[in-house]
């Protein structure tokens, strides 16, 4: 297999809890991500699941070092980000490139669609300030946008149609890996087609490699080649995506997908769901063991006792479960 175009190495992202009025002290430690090994190849989606509040969000920021790693290692193309300087990650931004959830929050609502999108291309001085327009134009129908909207504002268009500005951005710099943090949930499912067959398309064509984060696994299954589903911030299973949506193998996989409706109603009906006890557990003070025993059908007592390692399941699957053989 070639070298992978960006690898994390046990990544470990925690905050610091503080009380105190006068005198501030560390009360304990949100553990959002612990200990997060994956690799990305050339041209591939990587489809990153799992409920809200498991970690995927932070771990995307963590990648685009946004927020700072507490241990582990980011390496783009051979270059470890964790280690470089203010200076160095900046010039990482042209490969590297992000689409947030919230298409109205993330773009300046006093800059037009030309200001924003000729922004990176000034800063970066990727061409010639009299081409600026021109590649502004070229951006803007590349998402699907008529450039005659250049010197509109963001409120003036559409959630779909901002988050296309959102994806033109992240363009402008052709960078070689995205980050698109559920960039359709926000969207109407209608839109949400639109959104997803564009990024599919834009991929294929740029050979980008996309980390693509979301709830729903139908969703996931259409635009990704392999899937890590996350768990109390660990990856608990990874493999490809039709054998990790169709073939769980993880507990907690199977569960999510049993929540996955079915066109049918008639097989909507007699499908048995499986629903889990309880709340995911804090971060701040996360269960010995397994993280999921508390919540798992198949929990036994060595379960709370042994903290599962991601293990090979298969040639192209990997489970962390102490039961796997069993169950």
């Amino acid at each position: 297999m070639p070298d992978p175009i960006l690898e994390l190495r046990d990544v470990k992202t925690y905050f610091p809890i503080h009380r105190g009025f006068f005198i501030k002290r560390q009360a304990g430690t949100v553990k959002a991500v612990d200990g997060v090994t994956l690799s990305v190849q050339r041209g591939e989606v990587l489809g990153l699941v799992g409920e809200s509040g498991c970690g995927k969000s932070t771990l995307a920021r963590t990648i685009m070092q946004l927020v700072p790693t507490t241990g582990g290692t980011v390496v783009l193309e051979g270059k470890n980000l964790t280690q470089g300087s203010a200076t160095e990650i900046r010039r990482t931004r042209r490969d590297m490139q992000m689409v947030f959830q919230d298409p109205y929050a993330s773009l300046n609502p006093r800059m037009t669609v030309f200001a924003t999108l000729a922004e990176p291309l000034i800063v970066h001085r990727v061409c010639p300030r009299g081409e600026v327009t021109t590649r502004v134009a070229r951006l803007m129908e590349t998402v699907g946008l008529a450039p005659r909207f250049m010197q509109k504002y963001p409120h003036e268009f559409s959630g779909g149609q901002r988050q296309r500005i959102a994806i033109a951005r992240a363009l402008a710099l052709e960078p070689k890996v995205i980050i698109a943090d559920e960039p359709v949930s926000a969207l109407d499912v209608s839109i949400q087609a639109q959104i997803l067959n564009l990024l599919a398309e834009l991929g294929r064509k740029m050979n980008l490699s996309l980390i693509f984060i979301a709830h729903d696994l139908s969703v996931v299954k259409h635009i990704s080649d392999r899937v890590a589903v996350m768990y109390l911030g660990k990856i608990v299973e990874l493999g490809p995506a039709v054998d990790v949506i169709e073939r769980p193998r993880h507990p907690y996989t199977r569960a999510l997908v049993s929540a996955i409706p079915t066109p049918n109603p008639d097989l909507e009906r007699t499908r048995q769901r499986i629903v889990l006890a309880g709340d995911p557990p804090s971060p701040i003070s996360p269960p010995a063991g397994c993280a999921f025993h508390p919540r798992c059908l198949y929990a036994r007592e060595k379960c709370r006792l042994a903290i599962p390692s991601l293990v090979a399941d298969s040639p192209t699957r990997e489970v962390a479960c102490v039961r796997l053989a069993e169950i």
